[in-house]
């Protein structure tokens, strides 16, 4: 018995040292952080070198400027007549005139052409997107004989002046009974927008890893499967960005559409302030809310898509 009790005294005695050194470390942990560095790095406040503020001021400068013809478009667009010839564009307005934005919108049926131009500019990009994937597809993944040939033959097509083209097409749209129509403007743009977009993506997919599509083929996937589960997600950030390009670009079009639509009820919105600035009854106020009327559906367009603009020039840089 008595040699027993020694052993166990004996072993208490060697396990009371390690649940001392267990219970002391746990005891002066939170009292000793681990990085006390960084404790300090995060209450101190950050501070701007001088370079910097110099960057900040010349840019916020620049965007001043920048901004100064739609401040004072915007100014002269709830401005009178009178106000705007006895004081001059840079004057605030004495009163905020109203009947300028509605002679604009009646004068020249702003409704319609606003349609117009919604209608037209989404087709067009809906449809040259998805005709430059197919072409880019075929291009850069389907490497067909030829391929340095036919994009070289894209990119010249890109650089063609609309000058050059639009006898030729109007010509043509007039033997498909497609004159004073939106849809010759939808098939010329598509085109003529799917050159730049296919260009663009063959490029893209000219560097797509072969690892992706020889896994799509060893899994039994068609052509048409490799493209739209495996391809289409990859460059899906760059088809967004040509999407909103392709809009912008085809609202923004005079020369062709100015030609092609003859008719009030077919134009789009550019012909509508062409049509006002010459007329010799418009006014420089009314003009101005007109241009200030045709800019706001492309502001809020673009700030709709400003994330998925963003998005997809991240993804394309970092790819």
């Amino acid at each position: 018995m008595n040699r027993n009790d020694n052993e166990t005294a004996s072993q208490q005695v060697s396990v009371q040292p390690s649940t001392r050194q267990q219970t002391g470390h746990k005891t002066l942990c939170p009292r000793h952080p681990a990085n006390p560095a960084r404790g300090n790095q995060s209450s101190r406040p950050s501070h701007r070198s001088p370079a910097q503020w110099i960057v900040l001021i010349v840019v916020t400068i620049g965007a001043v400027v920048m901004l100064s013809p739609f401040i004072i478009m915007a100014l002269n667009a709830f401005k009178s007549p009178a106000d705007y010839s006895q004081d001059g564009p840079l004057a605030w307005p004495s009163e905020f005139y109203w009947q300028g934005v509605v002679t604009f919108w009646t004068r020249t049926d702003f409704g319609a052409k606003l349609w117009n131009s919604i209608w037209i500019s989404a087709t067009v990009a809906i449809l040259a997107t998805a005709l430059s994937l197919l072409s880019a597809y075929a291009i850069g993944v389907g490497r067909v004989k030829g391929r340095v040939w036919l994009v070289g033959l894209f990119l010249l097509a890109n650089m063609l002046p609309q000058e050059v083209l639009v006898y030729p097409l109007f010509t043509m749209a007039q033997q498909a009974h497609l004159g004073n129509s939106g849809w010759s403007i939808v098939i010329i743009f598509t085109v003529i927008q799917s050159a730049f977009g296919t260009y663009l993506l063959a490029s893209v997919l000219g560097t797509f890893p072969q690892a992706l599509l020889e896994a799509g083929q060893l899994d039994g996937a068609s052509r048409w499967q490799i493209l739209w589960r495996v391809v289409f997600p990859v460059v899906r950030p760059t088809c967004s960005v040509l999407m909103i390009f392709f809009f912008i670009w085809t609202w923004n079009e005079f020369f062709i559409p100015l030609i092609m639509l003859t008719s009030s009820d077919t134009q789009t919105v550019p012909i509508a302030l062409a049509a006002m600035q010459g007329d010799r009854l418009m006014d420089v106020p009314t003009l101005n809310a007109g241009t200030l009327v045709s800019l706001i559906p492309t502001l809020i367009f673009f700030l709709i898509f400003q994330r998925t603009l963003t998005r997809g020039i991240t993804v394309g840089a970092v790819k």
